[in-house]
């Protein structure tokens, strides 16, 4: 199951979090300076998953933005690491060649991206049609 979901930039800001679990907002912020700072801490030739604490890190850099999942020791790390990619390329998709200034100023879209691909934390969507489907009858309306 996945725990939560950061993206972050080079300089350590995030840019997006969701949790699936509860934890308390003091608690996030210290759990995503350190999550963040092992991630940033890396070489791109170590691997992609860290074991941190009663969980595992599943994490890939795309040009200035790291993509870092929290997930139990019973989800399927390469899994996730595909998550990630599919992720990205539907968001490419839908910005054509997303950039963090598209994911700062469309917030709300991104969420909707995540929240149909992760329900509860479990992978329910891979499908960029289908992902993308309510974004596109949103912006319809939006139009008209």
């Amino acid at each position: 199951m996945i725990k939560f979901f950061l993206m972050v930039n080079k300089q350590g800001q995030t840019r997006l979090s969701r949790y699936y679990e509860h934890v308390e907002i003091h608690k996030r912020t210290m759990l995503e300076a350190e999550v963040i700072k092992n991630c940033l801490s890396r070489s791109r030739e170590q691997c992609s998953f860290i074991e941190y604490k009663d969980f595992k890190l599943v994490y890939r850099q795309y040009a200035a933005l790291f993509i870092v999942v929290g997930i139990n020791e019973t989800e399927n790390e390469m899994a996730v690491y595909e998550l990630i990619h599919n992720f990205v390329e539907v968001l490419d998709r839908y910005f054509s060649r997303v950039s963090e200034l598209d994911i700062m100023f469309n917030l709300d879209r991104v969420h909707i991206i995540l929240d149909e691909m992760v329900l509860n934390g479990c992978i329910v969507e891979t499908n960029k049609n289908r992902i993308l489907a309510p974004l596109f009858v949103l912006d319809k309306m939006a139009e008209s």
